[in-house]
């Protein structure tokens, strides 16, 4: 988030995002289609150079043993079958072994690892850090309503540095907007990480491994044929705001955002897509996914 500014000749933060406001409708008007103007304030993928290290020869695996059953404790599934977390049921003692968990993931140095374990590194601890907000918050209505960042029209804890990791102060948005979405560049990735909101794709009952190809497809399936990901009604196609979030992740145009949907979707989900052609619109529901 952009700090305030005093002195002559710079722009206040208002001033600033007023301008990107005005811009960004200046472009939402002429890209037409299904864009909002969201996407045009949705971060960016920016590589953070320093996470780029790897060992491609090395042979160490990281154990997520912890989360792993942690996971398969508290994730319960919903009613319209997505899945929530079981908040309130979480004891003293669970809690305890989340945060060593998270404080034994700080103490790898994970730039001596294989590309493929790396990932499903970032994505387990992305998920264990946003369940330990909520839990250190909890009861919420939202994880939006969880400010931590700071600064002008904040909201949500994603901004704040949550953990170090090889000396480096990382934050939610680092590990998804600097590390895995620039690093991996793959779309699927959207389908794993999930920010504890009732909209997001599913929390996985399980913590994610190196050999997760399958998984990142698996996800991907579920949550495109779920109501969440793509609804068909009335000769209309609503869509999840992540595909306008990440617009550039999914293709950069219409066609490739409704391809991808395509190419995951059910034989029923796809026949219902093929006369329409197109999103004509999107949704996002930010409460708590909580099962409790």
């Amino acid at each position: 988030m952009t700090r305030l500014n005093s002195g002559t000749g710079q722009l206040s933060s208002r001033g600033r995002i007023a301008a990107q406001l005005v811009g960004a409708f200046v472009v939402l008007v002429a890209c037409g289609g299904f864009a909002t103007l969201e996407r045009f304030l949705a971060p960016r993928a920016e590589l953070w150079e320093r996470w780029t290290a790897e060992d491609a020869a090395s042979t160490v695996t990281i154990d997520h043993a912890a989360w792993d059953g942690f996971l398969r404790r508290y994730v319960a599934m919903l009613a319209d079958g997505s899945t929530g977390l079981r908040y309130a049921a979480v004891t003293s003692d669970d809690r305890k072994a989340l945060e060593t968990y998270i404080d034994t993931l700080s103490r790898i140095p994970i730039s001596q690892h294989a590309r493929n374990e790396q990932l499903a590194y970032w994505i387990n601890l992305y998920n264990a850090l946003t369940i330990k907000v909520v839990l250190d918050h909890y009861p919420v209505a939202s994880i939006r309503d969880i400010k931590l960042s700071g600064g002008f029209l904040s909201s949500g804890p994603w901004e704040a540095k949550l953990i170090a990791i090889e000396g480096e102060e990382i934050s939610l948005n680092d590990i998804e907007h600097r590390i895995i979405r620039p690093i991996w560049r793959d779309p699927r990735v959207h389908y794993v990480l999930n920010c504890a909101s009732i909209g997001c794709p599913n929390l996985a009952g399980k913590a994610y491994t190196a050999a997760l190809d399958d998984d990142l497809d698996r996800a991907a399936v579920t949550f495109i044929n779920s109501p969440r990901g793509v609804r068909v009604s009335g000769g209309q196609v609503t869509a999840s705001r992540i595909y306008d979030w990440f617009y550039g992740d999914f293709g950069g145009t219409d066609d490739a955002v409704f391809q991808h949907i395509v190419h995951f979707a059910s034989p029923e989900l796809r026949a219902a897509l093929a006369p329409i052609g197109k999103i004509t619109d999107v949704a996002y529901d930010w409460g708590l996914n909580d099962a409790s």
